[in-house]
């Protein structure tokens, strides 16, 4: 394929909101900030949305990484994102999220858990704090065993097994999470200590073990309904999640 050269205008305007991030693995690319006006609880609050590529090739050429967008087929595939509020980089200690990918929670409002609750109200949260980050993982549907493997769980949750016998009937562990990526994107966003948003351990620790500053945790519990009520307590029975 012939790529053709970038209009001279395009390439100086993405070149000052490219960032490259080199990794053990290659490079993240991470695009922003932009402005994200959103609709949040009745009101429109502005963030700052950044996204970011993971490639195996490292280069400082970003015309190279523009004119390969077109033929990369970045549609079928999944990139993670992450919304800012506040002065993040330099302001006192943030109020941070991981927030995993929740095709049924997030966008139809599914209550057989509590991810568009978590998701709505970390962004509330770090709105009234005055200054933090929501980090949103598209490659950890089903706590990272992809939305195809996700309904097959949960036709087996409609026949009685709870969400980690579900995932591990099917091959896989309970929870197959990578957070290194996200953490490669804050450490390049902010140095200074952030308090996360959180009632699983696996994801302090992953943020302890890369040598962040965490201050604090805040416990994100809400929207029990009869629904979710057995999905919840398998989290803390089986999963390790902390409590109220």
């Amino acid at each position: 394929m012939i790529q053709t050269k970038v209009d001279s205008k395009v390439l100086s305007i993405l070149e000052d909101k490219i960032q490259l991030i080199k990794t053990g693995k290659g490079a993240i690319y991470l695009v922003g900030p932009i402005r994200l006006p959103v609709s949040l609880y009745g009101e429109t609050v502005l963030f700052q949305w950044y996204c970011w590529l993971n490639c195996e090739e490292v280069t400082e050429d970003f015309e190279k990484v523009i004119q390969k967008l077109s033929s990369s087929n970045l549609a079928e595939l999944q990139q993670s994102s992450v919304l800012v509020y506040g002065d993040f980089e330099h302001g006192g200690d943030a109020i941070i999220r991981m927030h995993s990918i929740c095709h049924t929670g997030d966008i139809f409002g599914s209550k057989r858990c509590d991810c568009g609750f978590q998701l709505k109200q970390s962004m509330k949260m770090i709105v009234e704090h005055g200054n933090g980050a929501l980090f949103y993982l598209a490659n950890h549907e089903g706590r990272g065993i992809g939305l195809f493997s996700k309904a097959m769980a949960y036709v087996l949750q409609e026949n009685n097994f709870d969400t980690v016998e579900a995932n591990e009937s099917l091959g896989f562990v309970d929870d197959a999470r990578d957070y290194s990526d996200a953490i490669e994107v804050l450490k390049a966003l902010r140095v200074k200590p952030v308090t996360l948003m959180t009632n699983n351990p696996k994801k302090l620790d992953a943020l302890k073990r890369a040598g962040l500053e965490v201050s604090g945790r805040e416990p994100l519990w809400g929207d029990i309904s009869e629904f979710n009520e057995k999905y919840l307590q398998t989290k803390i029975n089986k999963s390790g999640h902390m409590g109220e």
